[in-house]
């Protein structure tokens, strides 16, 4: 590929568009990225070598997978939209390493495909500039599934990440972050201007980096009901965690009992559900659990 540029560069990005009349779909969240120092941070972030694996999602065009493509030994892209495929096989044609599926990654038997595409590589990472719409369920599928993941190093609106890293006491700190925080370990590596887009999207960007645990932070008996107390502590965020619990727990009955339970808990009544811990949550989940509420 000497004397070529890169996918990334604004000049082949545009030449590729037009020579395959390329349109963008609005549904399906399409923003190209057009900057080599973005893709490197996302690279470096990741991790990667020549003996680890790398599953992208959405690589439209191949910008990023170009730049796997120079530093993993196995890399597979997942892309719904069947008109890209073709200009991916030809634009990656000089990396045998590269396999390209046609699918939605929400509806892969990610198991399988981890066992078919990267079958003795001990680290596998997910590096990927994925589409806002579908950013939460695509990360929750890939953390809940427990794939021997190493990384999982995402562009997602900065606002997201933000939510994803926050902690206690915050505006940002919710459902979401105790979610994301009881399965990895999260960090922002940098924020992205939408300037370096094609098109350029509505909302600022960031790139978040998810180290995946071996093991949660804290010990959980029953994790649909840890998240599901969780859940419910956030339900109307301006409440007292006594009230949204009790709204969804102790509809029929007064405080006194929930009171007690949380007592036992060691949490304060009138306390928000944004100022807990994930240590706290879990110990709220197992009270709840031993008491017989569920």
């Amino acid at each position: 590929m000497s004397g070529t540029e890169n996918i990334s560069s604004p000049t082949r990005t545009k030449a590729i568009i037009q020579r395959y009349k390329f349109s963008f779909k609005k549904s399906l969240g399409q923003n190209f990225l057009i900057d080599q120092n973005i893709l490197d941070k996302i690279v470096d972030a990741a991790g990667l070598d020549s003996t680890a694996g790398a599953l992208e999602i959405g690589p439209g065009i191949g910008a990023l997978t170009e730049r796997l493509a120079m530093t993993a030994g196995a890399v597979t892209a997942v892309e719904i939209d069947r008109r890209l495929i073709p200009i991916l096989r030809d634009v990656l044609s000089p990396y045998p390493h590269v396999k390209i599926r046609n699918d939605d990654v929400l509806k892969v038997n990610l198991q399988e495909l981890f066992a078919e595409d990267f079958a003795g590589r001990d680290r596998v990472s997910v590096v990927a500039n994925l589409p806002y719409y579908v950013t939460t369920p695509i990360l929750m599928k890939l953390l809940e599934e427990k794939l021997p993941l190493d990384n999982i190093v995402v562009m997602i609106q900065k606002e997201v990440a933000e939510r994803m890293a926050a902690s206690p006491g915050g505006k940002e700190y919710g459902s979401l972050s105790i979610a994301v925080q009881y399965y990895s370990e999260p960090e922002l590596v940098c924020m992205v201007p939408r300037t370096v887009f094609i098109p350029q999207p509505n909302v600022e960007s960031a790139v978040i980096r998810l180290k995946v645990r071996e093991r949660p932070p804290v010990e959980v008996a029953d994790e649909k009901h840890f998240f599901g107390v969780v859940q419910a502590s956030f339900t109307q965020r301006r409440k007292t965690i006594a009230n949204n619990l009790k709204a969804r727990f102790f509809p029929e009955e007064g405080r006194e009992r929930l009171e007690a339970l949380l007592s036992e808990a060691g949490i304060e009544p009138s306390r928000r559900g944004e100022t807990l811990s994930i240590e706290e949550y879990a110990r709220l989940s197992a009270v709840l659990l031993a008491a017989g509420i569920a």
